[in-house]
C-alpha cells in the first residue's frame, strides 16, 4: 500500500472508531433534537426532579428556508433528560418568541405568502406542542413585526410581551436558558 494511502485508510479509521456511537433523537421529539449519550458523568442528574425550563427565542436565520437551531434547543433539552431517566412529567418547558424569530411560528400558509416556501420550523414547532411545550409569542413583537395572531400556529399562546411572559415564568420557578 502506498504511504498516502495508508495514512488516509489509518485516519479514517481512527475517525471511524472515535465516533462509535452516534447522536439521536427521541424519545419525546422523533424528529428534532439530536443529543449524545453521556455515560458515566460525574456531576449526575437528579432524574427525579422537576425541569421547569423557559428558552428566550429572539434570533433566527437570515435565510427563511433555514430552521431555527434555537427552538430545536428545546427538542434537544427533552431528549437529552429523558434519555438519561427524566420523567416527562418532571419536565415543563416554555418557549417566548420574539422579535426576529417571530416569523418562525407563523403558519405554512402564511410564512409561503410571505417567503415563498414552506415555515422550515413548522414540523418541528408542531411536535414540541404535541409534547406539551409552551410557546408564548409577544404581543409587542406581533403588531410591531406585523405577525398577527391570525397566523401563528394553533397552539402559540399571545402575551402582552415577552418581558412579562418571562418574568411571570421565573416566577413560577422556570428557569431562564438564553443561546
Amino acid at each position: 500500500m502506498k504511504p498516502l494511502l495508508r495514512v488516509l485508510v489509518l485516519s479514517m479509521l481512527l475517525t471511524y472508531t472515535g465516533k462509535a456511537q452516534e447522536k439521536k433523537t427521541g424519545p419525546i421529539i422523533k424528529d428534532y433534537g439530536k443529543v449524545w449519550a453521556i455515560t458515566s458523568p460525574d456531576y449526575k442528574i437528579e432524574a427525579d426532579a422537576e425541569f421547569k425550563v423557559v428558552f428566550d427565542i429572539m434570533d433566527s436565520p437570515e435565510d427563511t428556508s433555514k430552521r431555527n437551531g434555537s427552538i430545536e434547543t428545546a427538542a434537544r433539552f427533552l431528549n437529552m433528560h429523558a434519555q438519561s431517566g427524566v420523567s416527562p412529567e418532571n419536565m415543563k418547558v416554555a418557549l417566548v418568541v420574539h422579535n426576529k424569530a417571530s416569523k418562525d411560528i407563523i403558519t405554512n400558509q402564511a410564512y409561503q405568502k410571505r417567503f415563498g416556501v414552506e415555515n422550515p420550523n413548522a414540523e418541528m414547532v408542531q411536535q414540541l406542542l404535541d409534547a406539551g411545550v409552551e410557546f408564548i409569542f409577544c404581543g409587542q413583537s406581533s403588531l410591531s413585526r406585523d405577525f398577527p395572531r391570525q397566523e401563528t400556529m394553533e397552539g402559540v399562546q399571545l402575551s402582552l410581551s415577552a418581558m412579562t411572559a418571562l418574568i411571570q415564568l421565573q416566577n413560577n420557578g422556570y428557569r431562564l436558558i438564553k443561546f
